[in-house]
């Protein structure tokens, strides 16, 4: 294998992987969710659950097995272990399960992201939401979605509306999110947890995602490879497409939007 997965195989026949495994990690976690699964504080003060970490370990070891030469930079492997030091060519970006708090509170925003990073931009991705049974995948043929094993069904970004609807973090305040809404030309916002808004952003249904505060990588680019394939952009703050393979694997300031 070359470093770069996009030359060596078909990039259908990779997000349909990708999209297996994301369901199967979701089948690891949906037994914790609403059934008061222990909440560990990991270091930043973000919480951590058995179903993160087993559900890491399903794809961690399952990519090893599919794609061995290809690394991976996954969240909590990086909270037990460091962040790598600086990203080789082409990684796997992983969260396997975004939106934690949200899980413990027994909402419905959570998700697992596998995302593939080659040269600094993400190609491929894929959300699943364990809650609801929906799967969205995107990578340069498009983007499109599906119930959990069912037939897929094409997504694209809808036309901006004249009354633009945001999508904003849930840990922002109401006057924040109002002021932060309106930056943007959005007279009305709701908020979720999750690189759901990505997702919901892809399919027409939300226009904008704003994003003020720090995030990490893996929160960011299986989100962003289905929201891209869907139309859609994903900026940050000088204009320019959301790398990747950072310093510390952090993002800054972005901004998700629709057409």
């Amino acid at each position: 294998m070359h470093d770069s997965l996009t030359s060596d195989f078909d990039s259908g026949q990779l997000v349909e992987a990708l999209a297996d495994l994301a369901e199967a990690a979701s089948a690891v976690i949906l037994p914790y969710w609403r059934a008061g699964a222990e909440v560990i504080t990991k270091a930043d003060d973000s919480p951590v659950t058995l179903a993160d970490r087993e559900a890491e370990a399903l794809i961690l070891k399952r990519l090893a097995e599919l794609y061995p030469a290809v690394s991976a930079v996954a969240e909590e492997a990086c909270e037990a272990d460091g962040r790598p030091g600086e990203a080789a060519d082409c990684f796997w970006l992983i969260d396997p399960l975004d939106g934690t708090k949200g899980f413990v509170r027994g909402g419905e925003s959570f998700s697992v992201n596998i995302a593939l990073v080659d040269q600094g931009r993400v190609v491929a991705g894929v959300v699943s939401a364990p809650a609801t049974g929906l799967t969205w995948v995107g990578d340069a043929s498009g983007a499109r979605r599906r119930r959990f094993g069912e037939a897929w069904q094409p997504i694209r970004v809808r036309d901006r509306p004249d009354a633009a609807l945001a999508l904003l973090s849930h840990s922002l305040k109401d006057d924040e999110a109002d002021k932060l809404a309106a930056r943007y030309g959005c007279g009305s916002w709701t908020g979720m947890d999750s690189s759901l808004k990505f997702c919901l952003i892809a399919e027409g249904r939300f226009d904008v995602y704003p994003r003020t505060g720090p995030t990490s990588e893996w929160d960011t680019a299986a989100g962003q490879a289905v929201l891209e394939a869907a139309g859609g952009r994903v900026m940050d703050m000088d204009g320019g497409p959301l790398a990747y393979g950072k310093p510390d694997f952090m993002n800054g300031p972005f901004v998700a939007m629709g057409g």
